[in-house]
């Protein structure tokens, strides 16, 4: 008889082992997870599941680092409906969408499949990409779905800024509303032509140069040669998109777009610290945000005023210019003399 329940009980504890080790980074169809429990990728970087921000009582499902111990979360499902309550579950549906569920009834979140899955699993990969996928196809051309996909307001080193225009895809970040408030913002960036442009309510806030082979002109928080990642920018027909990925993998840093500072932030994690340290960032002072002075003119961050009209320009509005409401630019003192070449002092400037 002992022996039967020390077999017994030997069986339960490899069964349990058996279920908490294949549900380590994924769950399938017959599986779920509820608040408390959470999927952890299988290098121990990445952790997925229900979270809270602050005092509030709200609970969100996301991605976040687990070795780093300041909360920095990476990636949210539900940022704009957060549950009120512990009472959310997560599932795969019999068409095979991973679902929020909210007191098991109600649809608070859900992936969007186009066709019905026949065996589907979610894992969370070791890169913090979580990945809906048929369960003996792991090829990442064949995912039915990824959080890669639908980023909020971190790029993390394989993920992609542009568009697709074959998926029907467009990749951007969106700030936080607020640092308790994951809900996206109208604070964005994205690529656009070739350039990076940050938005706020739709208009250019910062835009960076072309990209010509190298890296993207005017931005030396993106020259080719540091020490810590290299990125590209691809462009064809079919996509655009810029990408990094890390020199060494045992450095961490991920970009954020920060609703508090306005900016776009790199930030890489100082381990002796315990801390986020900003490696570099844009806009960097005020003549970096675009467009600032106008039509015309040129911003000096160390001249008083900073907008300075071209030489043989004015205020357009001397009134608003004194203001300090530099938006309007800057006239010709004199109208171009194109049609009487005789009388005309119209010359070309060489402008640095």
């Amino acid at each position: 008889m002992s022996v039967l329940i020390f077999v017994l009980i030997n069986a339960v504890l490899i069964l349990r082992f058996c279920a908490v080790s294949l549900a380590a980074d994924g769950i399938s169809s017959s599986q779920s997870i509820r608040d408390g429990r959470t999927l952890v990728s299988r290098n121990g970087m990445f952790e997925f599941g229900f979270f809270g921000l602050g005092n509030s009582k709200n609970r969100y499902v996301g991605i976040w680092y687990k070795k780093i111990p300041v909360q920095t979360v990476v990636w949210v499902a539900n940022g704009c409906n957060p549950i009120s309550d512990s009472s959310g579950l997560l599932m795969i549906n019999s068409i095979g969408n991973l679902v929020l569920l909210y007191r098991n009834k109600s649809i608070v979140w859900s992936t969007s499949l186009s066709k019905q899955a026949k065996k589907p699993m979610v894992q969370l990969l070791d890169s913090g990409n979580l990945v809906l996928r048929e369960e003996e196809n792991g090829s990442p051309e064949d995912y039915l779905w990824q959080s890669f996909d639908y980023p909020s307001d971190t790029l993390l080193p394989g993920m992609k800024i542009g568009w697709d225009l074959t998926k029907g895809l467009k990749w951007r970040l969106s700030a936080w509303k607020s640092w308790d408030d994951p809900c996206s913002s109208d604070f964005t960036f994205g690529i656009e032509s070739r350039e990076g442009y940050i938005r706020e309510r739709g208009e250019v806030y910062y835009r960076t140069g072309t990209w010509n082979g190298f890296g993207l002109s005017g931005s030396p928080d993106l020259k080719p040669d540091n020490l810590i990642y290299d990125y590209e920018i691809v462009s064809n027909a079919n996509q655009t998109y810029y990408m990094y990925n890390l020199k060494n993998s045992s450095v961490i840093s991920r970009v954020v777009l920060n609703q508090t500072t306005r900016t776009r932030q790199r930030l890489v994690w100082m381990e002796r610290s315990k801390s986020w340290k900003v490696f570099a960032f844009v806009p960097r002072d005020f003549c970096d945000n675009y467009g600032r002075c106008g039509a015309n003119s040129n911003c000096v961050i160390n001249e008083n005023p900073v907008c300075l009209c071209l030489r043989g320009f004015k205020p357009k509005s001397q009134e608003n210019w004194n203001l300090r409401e530099w938006s309007e630019g800057c006239v010709r003192n004199n109208p171009l003399s194109c049609h009487d070449k005789d009388k005309s002092d119209d010359d070309f400037v060489k402008f640095v």
